[in-house]
Formats: C-alpha cells, sequence, structure tokens
C-alpha cells in the first residue's frame, strides 16, 4: 500500500502553500496530525512558498519538536529562498530543523 502522503496525492501532500497564512494554517495542522499517525519520517515541502506567516510556523515548530519527542524523523525539503529568509530572520532554522546551510533534504 503506498504511503498516503507521497507526492501522487494531492490531497495528503505535506506541500506548503505559496502564500502560508492564518487562514492555512488549519488544513497544515490537519494534514500534519495525520502524518504523525503513520510510521516513517514527516517531509514538508517548502519549494513553492513566497511568504509564510506566524501561525504556520508555530505549527511547524510544534511539529517538529512533537516528531522529535516521538522518535519520528522531520524534515523540510526543498525549501524556497523566501521560506528560508523568513525562518532565518525569526531565528527559527533549529526549531523548525531547518540548518543554517541546508538547501534540500537529501
Amino acid at each position: 500500500m503506498p504511503h498516503p502522503f507521497d507526492a501522487a496525492s494531492d490531497d495528503r501532500s505535506l506541500r506548503l502553500p505559496i502564500h502560508g497564512a492564518t487562514v492555512t494554517a488549519e488544513d497544515l495542522r490537519v494534514r500534519l496530525v495525520l502524518a504523525s499517525d503513520f510510521d516513517g519520517e514527516i517531509v514538508i515541502d517548502a519549494s513553492e512558498v513566497e511568504s509564510v506567516g506566524q501561525a504556520v510556523l508555530q505549527l511547524l515548530v510544534a511539529a517538529k519538536a512533537e516528531a522529535v519527542s516521538a522518535g519520528q524523523p522531520f524534515a523540510i525539503a526543498n525549501p524556497s529562498p523566501a521560506f528560508v529568509a523568513r525562518v532565518t530572520a525569526c531565528r527559527l532554522g533549529d526549531a523548525i530543523g531547518l540548518g543554517p546551510r541546508e538547501e534540500t533534504v537529501q
């Protein structure tokens, strides 16, 4: 059975929206909760992000912390320059799992 969060399953994708605002945070929260119910790595695709707000950043920080406490791998894949800039400006790189030089997740 294929993993329900792979790229072929758009309705369950953990791809961040182009503009991650408070109105998109609830959908992301639901998807993160569903992803945490499965074994395996939680991967968040941030490649299309042009802007990301506080609510989405808070969810990512919480999801990363929860994954760490549960022993579940968590990664940000292909973060866009805008995503990296916002996370860096907020000094949340470590809390979100975005290293200082990471551009892609291997």
